[in-house]
């Protein structure tokens, strides 16, 4: 794909090709349908948000089918998957909210980047709900040692990871670390996130109430990180230095000025949906929260805060730059809104408005630069059943029996080569890196079975003149929350089923080992390509394994995450 070229960028309005379809990521039959959809050809800008919204990062299409049959309800569950993260109550009007996502090939490219934007995407989807974040964890998988890449990906994750981290002021209290020739090719960067939030102040990505004001919220928007989903969607090549612009480029000390403004305008109830713009930037953000309210939407994108000259269209609708946020507002409350963000030195402008259409309605200087059917672009994407094959050597895989093995003859070295060994030494040089222990309510920290955070009365922030309440338990009881990350990639890929219902099991075992009754898993599920019938039949197994777990251990799956083509 070479999709930075300078002139796709210049002439959007342009009736786009077939072959700028392909390079975009579409498959002809998905783009053959866009045009059939729509009754006419696509502008290079159309072709550009429909490229991103059909992409595998974004759409699910190869599992789908597959995802719709785990089980993700229960009593506890007042969010499931589907919306930023999934909430779950805990009992005196107080609930969690998390959720686990991928950041692998970013953080391939650029890993100090690729990994910290990981951070940070993950913490504005818990804080777009409401929620305030109190926990971070991550799963990290990395090539070889004595890969020439290997030392370079971990130093740069690691870092980004705590940098991150540590400057929000987030706690990170669980995680693991695994090397094997299999990531030689592409590292494994999973970053989960867990907040606190009252059930009755929960918030939703809809832009609901037409007349109701689209307000921009953050950082200016740059060029980084454009068709940052696309790229996430293919198998990396070695163009690597050509995809660096697509890996976004963040700064912790926004995200932190933007998730106190976006708490403090979520307390004055004009605040009717809110969504983080993420993979796929203002695509993403105005398509959904129109297709989950069922309205339309208009927005002048010359309006949209800039940090670079000469931006037009389709840079700003793809651009995946960090620390911004969409909000919707009831219609006449806007200064407090404003007031607010400018109070947190951030943006805050009217971009748009909900309207009464099915459209989505993109102005340019105050000229119609694209109008789409929203669920032309939301609803219409594939659903693929991609043929499954069972590999060859699944049998002899799965027949090895451990016992088979002559014991060693000499039990101390092989004890002392286990400890020593890149998969079973301490990981403390690496958790060491991160803050586990900021705003003193860790309680157990990272190296233990699981880690636990404290939930303490009445609990306040103080943020310059103003005392922010954390909105959390005002019934004087003390919380415990436990959280854990874990998977055997041994075990999947022997046995996908059965490697993944271990994996749910361990999970199990570590949270009850630290006195806690499990209720919810996030899934972050990364894999090959679909289109490899072995790789399909991988994915399918998995989740077959997954759904049968968590319904035996009743533990619903609230929310997750789908990485493929690595």
């Amino acid at each position: 794909m070479h999709l930075l070229v300078a002139w796709l960028y210049m002439d959007w309005q342009k009736q786009a090709t077939l072959e700028e379809a392909l390079e975009h990521g579409l498959r002809e039959e998905e783009y053959n349908g866009l045009v059939e959809s729509l009754g006419r050809e696509l502008s290079l800008l159309e072709l550009g948000i429909c490229s991103a919204l059909f992409s595998e990062h974004c759409s699910y299409k190869s599992t789908k089918n597959h995802l719709r049959k785990l089980p993700t309800t229960g009593e506890r569950v007042l969010i499931g998957p589907g919306e930023n993260a999934g909430v779950m109550d805990i009992g005196d009007g107080d609930a969690v909210c998390f959720k686990v996502e991928s950041h692998n090939s970013p953080t391939f490219i650029e890993p100090f980047q690729g990994a910290a934007t990981g951070v940070g995407g993950i913490l504005r989807d818990v804080f777009t709900m409401g929620a305030r974040p109190l926990a971070l964890m991550n799963s990290l998988r990395f090539g070889e040692k004595t890969n020439s890449k290997t030392k370079h990906l971990i130093s740069g994750a690691v870092s980004g990871i705590g940098g991150y981290g540590n400057c929000m002021g987030i706690p990170t209290l669980g995680g693991e670390l695994f090397f094997h020739k299999a990531y030689n090719g592409n590292c494994l960067v999973n970053a989960f996130a867990l907040g606190l939030v009252r059930t009755d102040k929960i918030f939703k990505g809809l832009a609901s109430g037409i007349g109701n004001s689209i307000i921009y919220v953050g950082s200016k928007t740059g060029r980084d990180g454009i068709h940052g989903a696309t790229m996430s969607s293919n198998i990396l090549g070695e163009d690597l230095d050509e995809k660096r612009p697509t890996v976004q480029v963040g700064d912790p000390f926004q995200e932190k000025l933007l998730l106190e403004a976006c708490l403090e305008a979520m307390g004055t109830g004009s605040v009717i949906g809110i969504q983080d713009m993420g993979a796929a930037g203002l695509t993403s953000s105005a398509f959904e929260m129109a297709d989950r309210a069922g309205t339309g939407v208009r927005m002048d994108l010359d309006k949209v805060p800039q940090r670079e000259t000469n931006m037009n269209p389709y840079e700003l609708m793809l651009s995946e730059s960090q620390e911004r946020m969409l909000l919707v507002v009831e219609s006449g409350r806007e200064q407090e809104i404003y007031d607010i963000v400018q109070y947190w030195d951030l943006d805050a402008v009217k971009i748009g408005e909900v309207i009464e259409s099915e459209n989505v309605e993109l102005y340019w200087e105050g000229k119609l630069a694209c109008s789409m059917p929203v669920k032309t672009v939301t609803q219409n994407v594939p659903v693929y059943d991609w043929p499954i094959k069972e590999p060859d050597n699944f049998n002899e895989r799965n027949n090895f029996n451990v016992l088979t093995l002559k014991e060693p003859s000499d039990l101390s070295s092989t004890w002392l080569k286990l400890v020593g060994s890149i998969n079973l030494c301490s990981r403390a040089p690496v958790y060491e890196q991160y803050d586990s222990s900021v705003r003193s309510n860790s309680t157990i920290f990272p190296g233990g079975d699981a880690g636990v955070i404290k939930i303490k009365p009445n609990e306040s922030f103080s943020l310059g003149d103003r005392s922010v309440p954390l909105d959390a338990n005002i019934n004087g009881i003390t919380k415990g929350v436990a959280v854990t990350i874990d998977n055997n990639s041994i075990y999947c890929s022997i046995n996908p089923k059965l490697g993944t219902i271990n994996t749910v099991a361990e999970s199990y075992r570590n949270l009850t080992a630290v006195g806690a009754t499990p209720i919810g898993i996030s899934d972050c599920l990364n894999f090959g390509s679909p289109e490899n019938p072995e790789v399909m039949w991988e994915i399918a197994k998995s989740l077959e394994g997954l759904g049968e777990a968590a319904s035996a251990l009743n533990t619903p799956i609230i929310s997750g995450n789908v990485s493929l083509y690595n």
